[in-house]
């Protein structure tokens, strides 16, 4: 089977993601401000009021202007002029009784929007649903938002309990497999920004989870994904391996995770990391021109193509490093 091409030259030509300020409260870096302050293409009513959207969580319910205000570090009445307005244009349906917001759906079709043109999704999910039913596991798909990572494609084994999350849902960069495996693939400098960010949030154990940030980059760089073995959560074992996107769009990651009790580390090790990173290249192959496996024909992972990647795989575990991420360090 002919290899995709090396994910590291694609991301060598990727547009680097520029920092992004935002209100108190935010996950912008630090500078954020400075940087938005120079940029006279930068609108900041525009930002203010999407800021006022991304308050809206999942499973939120109504928020009030107090509420919101709250979550933005934005003054009270801005936020009342920002809500007046989001509300004429159909982003959000003002529950007047409660004097309370809720995101409408013209808020919620820009979501389905993103995601639908979001082609890895559909090219990946059978791979992600049989690598699920395998490993008895759940299989996600994600991009960066700030400094987390959040959820844009989910798969869940049905004969076996898994991890919770929905798309949509965000996740830590920092201690997660997918949120290591995204780090270790993006350039070290815009590491570095990120890892200067996000330091403060984790006090006296920030030298343990740079140290794990350290360990899954080089992970990535030898085998093309990394482990995360209880780093997030203590029953919680996943790994990751970053995807670049051959549009130039970005970099994404995968993850594949289950309760520590259903998983072990030599099990991540030596199945489903090589499984997983497997997927990642069948899909790059696809997104560059490959063909896609027929529809009407069962995908299994323990055979075809991807059992050639798998084993291809396994033997570069064995040799000094992998290229494919050695440009990230």
């Amino acid at each position: 089977m002919a290899k995709a091409p090396a994910t590291g030259r694609i991301a060598a030509g990727a547009s680097k993601r520029p920092a992004v300020a935002a209100p108190a409260g935010g996950e912008s870096g630090r500078g954020g401000a400075a940087k938005t302050a120079d940029d006279r293409q930068f609108v900041t009513a525009l930002a203010r009021g999407l800021e006022v959207l991304r308050a809206f969580k999942p499973n939120d319910g109504l928020l009030g202007n107090q509420d919101i205000a709250a979550r933005t570090g934005l003054p009270k009445p801005t936020v009342s002029r920002l809500t007046h307005t989001l509300t004429r244009l159909g982003y959000l349906t003002h529950i007047e009784r409660l004097a309370k917001y809720q995101l409408a759906p013209g808020a919620l079709s820009i979501g389905y929007a993103a995601l639908a043109n979001f082609g890895i999704r559909e090219i990946a999910r059978p791979h992600m649903q049989a690598l699920a039913d395998e490993a008895g596991a759940a299989v996600a798909f994600g991009g960066r938002d700030r400094n987390s990572m959040i959820y844009l494609a989910q798969c869940r084994a049905s004969t076996a309990f898994t991890v919770r999350l929905e798309v949509g849902s965000r996740i830590p960069m920092a201690t997660t497999a997918m949120g290591r495996a995204y780090l270790a693939a993006i350039p070290g400098d815009e590491r570095a920004e990120i890892m200067d960010a996000i330091q403060g949030r984790f006090g006296t154990r920030w030298p343990e989870v740079r140290a794990g940030i350290e360990r899954a980059v080089d992970e990535v760089a030898r085998h093309g994904f990394t482990i995360s073995a209880g780093d997030w959560q203590p029953d919680v074992y996943a790994v990751g391996a970053p995807l670049a996107a051959a549009d130039g769009s970005g970099i994404f990651a995968f993850n594949c995770g289950a309760p520590a009790y259903g998983l072990t580390r030599d099990r991540l090790q030596k199945d489903l990391g090589p499984r997983l990173v497997a997927l990642v290249r069948t899909t790059e192959a696809v997104l560059n021109g490959g063909r896609q496996p027929a529809q009407d024909r069962p995908y299994d992972p323990r055979g075809g193509p991807v059992a050639e990647a798998i084993d291809d795989i396994r033997g570069e575990a064995r040799r000094p490093r992998d290229r494919r991420f050695a440009a990230r360090r």
